[in-house]
């Protein structure tokens, strides 16, 4: 495939209560080296988690609630903490513009004793995927070349909302590379699947990719192969058609994923702003076939960057209209809406 550029089409229609409705049309045309970018939407927050040292590190629907993961729960409320909670409806009527911000997300009791205590240098929380009532996180721990990847399982009980974990299921996931402070960060459950994804797998750091397989069990079901992807892999969603959809990006300090080249860039070019900044914030669609994990023929959706890099950690699929995507403290805790091209 080309390289490609938005070309968009505004049509403005006056109804007959004088109420003007915007319509947007989104066609790629050939550009060179210049791919189009697609600004965010901030969703504002209030409360708690609207603070900077939230640190969300996850996000996931539980039917029509969206989930978000702080990576430490335990800074909010007692003993195991708190994750955050925000309707569906909410979310849809503030990009409608029927709903002034801010909004306050609601709190879900969490519990997991002793999990923390039993994974040794725990770094926290990285990534939340829901099956029903089963909820999955996939945990970090270790230090330099002492790294390891957890996944546990637990239930989402709905009133009062509260998620226990079954901290008696502890299984490990070994990472792929030697790498300080890189595990397998997303996770995604797919039919009675989970499937989790190393941080890192560009061609020289990772030349063999691997996506972990499990049964809604936590049974182990070996591995399957996975494409490399240049820079870090922070979160994954399941789109609307099926595909799985990544977020990949690289902060001005990673140096030591920066690849020389990036296969993506050369086939399907630059943003603007990435072409200005040095970091890289873009989401990637995969397909998942019987032969592995593939990249899929799309062009990823590169975001239009600011000065600060944006340390994107949390993703889903929002209903066929785009995406939402959430930050740690870098620069701030944002949640943010991100339209399909």
């Amino acid at each position: 495939m080309g390289n490609y550029l938005s070309s968009k089409i505004t049509l403005l229609i006056l109804s007959t209560f004088g109420a003007a409705i915007v319509l947007s049309a989104c066609s790629y045309i050939p550009s060179g080296d210049t791919i189009a970018e697609e600004t965010v939407t901030v969703i504002p927050l209030d409360g708690p988690i609207a603070r900077d040292k939230a640190e969300l590190s996850g996000l996931a629907w539980q039917g029509d609630m969206l989930i978000l993961l702080p990576q430490y729960p335990d800074r909010f409320g007692k003993e195991d903490g708190m994750l955050f909670a925000i309707p569906k409806d909410e979310i849809l009527d503030f990009l409608d513009g029927k709903l002034p911000g801010p909004i306050a997300p609601t709190t879900i009791r969490f519990f997991a004793p002793d999990l923390q205590e039993n994974i040794p240098d725990f770094e926290g929380y990285e990534a939340i995927a829901f099956s029903d009532e089963n909820v999955y996180l996939a945990i970090e721990g270790g230090k330099d070349e002492q790294m390891m990847g957890y996944l546990v399982g637990g239930e989402f009980f709905a009133g009062p909302p509260e998620i226990r974990m079954d901290t008696s299921r502890l299984v490990q996931i070994p990472p792929q590379a030697l790498i300080d402070n890189r595990t397998n960060e997303a996770l995604i459950v797919t039919g009675n699947q989970v499937l989790t994804f190393f941080e890192v797998n560009g061609a020289k750091l990772n030349p063999a990719p691997v996506a972990h397989v499990f049964g809604l069990d936590l049974t182990p079901l070996g591995t399957i192969s996975f494409p490399n992807l240049e820079y870090r892999l922070t979160d994954a969603a399941l789109g609307p058609d099926g595909q799985i959809w990544v977020i990949n990006k690289a902060s001005p300090n990673d140096t030591d994923i920066l690849p020389k080249s990036d296969p993506l860039s050369k086939e399907y070019g630059e943003g603007s702003t990435h072409k200005k900044y040095p970091q890289v914030e873009r989401l990637v669609a995969l397909n998942n076939t019987a032969a592995g994990i593939t990249l899929a023929d799309l062009p990823p959706i590169p975001l239009e960057l600011i000065e600060d890099a944006r340390n994107w950690e949390g993703l889903v699929a929002l209903d066929g209209r785009g995406f939402l995507l959430v930050t740690d403290s870098s620069p701030d805790t944002l949640l943010v809406f991100v339209p399909t091209p």
